[in-house]
C-alpha cells in the first residue's frame, strides 16, 4: 500500500490582488507551485497529484513529469471541492491507502513532513496533521477510511473540518521546513527576505 501526495493549486487567490495565478508567482526564480511539488515528489509518496482550477492550463504547465494533474470543476466553491476532486481521482487505485495533502502556496514545506505523515498513516492514524512549534499546519493526512466523509465536506476548508470531530494524530514537523504561506504580495516579499530554515536531511 502507498500514500499519495496531493498539492492543491486550484484557487483564485483573491486576496493577492494580482493578475497572475497565485501558484505561478515567482519565489526565488521558480513558481510557488514548483517548490510545493518538489517536496511532494522528493517525499517518496506515490502517486503525486496536482489539483488545478483557476487558470488550469497555465498551472498545469508548471507540473513536471511524473505528476498527475487533476482538474477540480467546482474549484470556486472552495478547498473542500479541490480535495474532493483529488480523492475521486484516487478512489479507483486500491493500492493507495491514504492521501497526504499540501498547498501550492507553502513553498517551504519539506519532503520529510510528507514522509512523517505517511509513517503515521502506516502506523494506523486515520487523520494526521503536521505541527510546527505546536501549531497545526500542513500537510494533513487522510486515510482511505475517512475519504467518504471528506468528499461530503463543503466550503473553503478541507481536512480541518474533519479534525473538529475526529481523533487527530499530531506529527511534529518543526525541523522539516517552514509552513509560512503566501496570501498577499507582501507575504511573498517577506518570505523572500527570510533565510531558509535549517531542515533535517
Amino acid at each position: 500500500m502507498t500514500t499519495a501526495a496531493v498539492v492543491l493549486a486550484a484557487g483564485r487567490g483573491s486576496r493577492l490582488r494580482s493578475e497572475q495565478p497565485k501558484p505561478l508567482l515567482p519565489y526565488r526564480g521558480r513558481p510557488l507551485v514548483a517548490w510545493a511539488l518538489d517536496a511532494a515528489l522528493a517525499s517518496g509518496c506515490t502517486p503525486v497529484l496536482l489539483v488545478v482550477g483557476h487558470e488550469a492550463e497555465a498551472v498545469t504547465a508548471a507540473a513536471p513529469a511524473g505528476v498527475l494533474v487533476v482538474a477540480s470543476p467546482r474549484w470556486a466553491d472552495g478547498i473542500s471541492q479541490s480535495l474532493q476532486a483529488a480523492l475521486d481521482a484516487l478512489e479507483g487505485d486500491v493500492s493507495v491507502s491514504a492521501a497526504c495533502v499540501g498547498l501550492a502556496d507553502q513553498p517551504r514545506i519539506g519532503a520529510d513532513a510528507y514522509r512523517r505523515l505517511a509513517a503515521a498513516g502506516e502506523a494506523g492514524a486515520e487523520i494526521a496533521v503536521a505541527t510546527y512549534a505546536g501549531v497545526r499546519q500542513n500537510p494533513a493526512l487522510l486515510a482511505r477510511s475517512v475519504w467518504a466523509d471528506a468528499r461530503a465536506l463543503t466550503g473553503d476548508e478541507g481536512a480541518r473540518q474533519l479534525m473538529r470531530t475526529r481523533p487527530v494524530v499530531e506529527v511534529d514537523c518543526t525541523d522539516t521546513g517552514d509552513p509560512a504561506d503566501v496570501d498577499t504580495l507582501d507575504d511573498l516579499q517577506s518570505l523572500d527576505r527570510t533565510p531558509e530554515p535549517p531542515t533535517e536531511t
